[in-house]
Parts: C-alpha cells; structure tokens; sequence
C-alpha cells in the first residue's frame, strides 16, 4: 500500500509532484497558491480531481463555474477542458487513467 498526507507533504507551490505512477494510473499533488490557476487545459486520459485542502473555482467546459472547498471531488472525461482557480491556498489531487491515455505525445502513432 502507497499512501500520502496531502496537507503535510513537501510541495513547492506550482510544481506538481508525481507520487506513484505506472501502466494503470498516475497520482500528482499540486500546491496552487491562492490567486493563481492552472489555466483552461485537458488530458488525454480519465481524470479525478479531489481538493484535499483550500478552496477552488473550477470552470467547466460547459462555462458553468463551481466554487468547492475540501473534501470536493470531481471526475472528468478523458480531453474534458476546464480550467482551476484557486481562491484560497490549494493543495489538490489529481489522478490520470489509463496511464497515458490513448493520444498521449508519448504513445506511438499508429
């Protein structure tokens, strides 16, 4: 079993940590200070994005905008857009499957 304390972890704000990665997921924390956002993007696999502390506006591609604090949890569909903004200091979760998804830059092109 792998396991992290979000909120104690050593995370230099806007530099995402990989904490497990292999064939079937990967696992990043991000400290996103407050004021700051990971602007509007997509990935091209399953993503789950839980706020283990802070507060968060999460702008979703349908343009309706969210604001959710700690404990929220958000699953998007793989190339799903939206775009983070956090309103408070963030650290956040976020977890990618399959690892890497289908379109991937580091997936061989048929």
């Amino acid at each position: 079993m792998s396991n992290w304390d979000i909120r104690s972890l050593e995370l230099e704000p806007r530099h995402p940590q990989v904490l497990a990665s292999d064939d079937e997921m990967r696992v990043i924390a991000i400290n996103l200070p407050g004021g700051e956002s990971l602007q509007e993007h997509q990935v091209h696999e399953r993503a789950v994005l839980f706020v283990a502390d802070g507060r968060i506006e999460l702008q979703r591609a349908d343009g309706n905008t969210l604001t959710v604090g700690s404990g929220f949890v958000a699953e998007f569909k793989p190339t799903e857009r939206r775009e983070i903004r956090a309103l408070d200091d963030s650290r956040l979760v976020l977890v990618l499957a399959p690892w890497p998804g289908e379109g991937h830059p580091s997936q061989p092109t048929g």
